[in-house]
């Protein structure tokens, strides 16, 4: 299973492809959401684990974006985000994730 984690920052992008590895999955890494769009096109990854703040393209017109392609549309999407406030989390549920997971964890 590959699990496609499109994080800006180094250390939480290190942190999260240790530990999608040492549960036994292929981690896929892009530093933006152009470059996730990208590597989630060409690898067709099981997950998308998704920072919502990132410069380039952020992870709402990012989510936008794999769901808009019919060939990315149905990989499943978890934001990874600082934002908590209920109406925060329910435009990540309106971008296009199917959850969301709150940092940090």
């Amino acid at each position: 299973m590959k699990i496609l984690i499109v994080e800006d920052n180094p250390d939480m992008r290190e942190l999260l492809r240790l530990r999608v590895q040492l549960t036994g999955y292929i981690p896929i890494l892009a530093s933006h959401g152009k470059e996730g769009i990208e590597k989630a096109n060409a690898e067709k990854p099981d997950l998308i684990l998704m920072d919502m703040m990132m410069p380039v393209m952020d992870g709402w017109q990012t989510a936008r974006a794999v769901r808009a392609n019919p060939d990315t549309k149905n990989i499943p999407i978890l934001a990874t985000t600082a934002l908590f406030r209920p109406h925060e989390l329910k435009t990540c549920l309106e971008a296009g994730c199917n959850g969301y997971i709150v940092k940090p964890f």
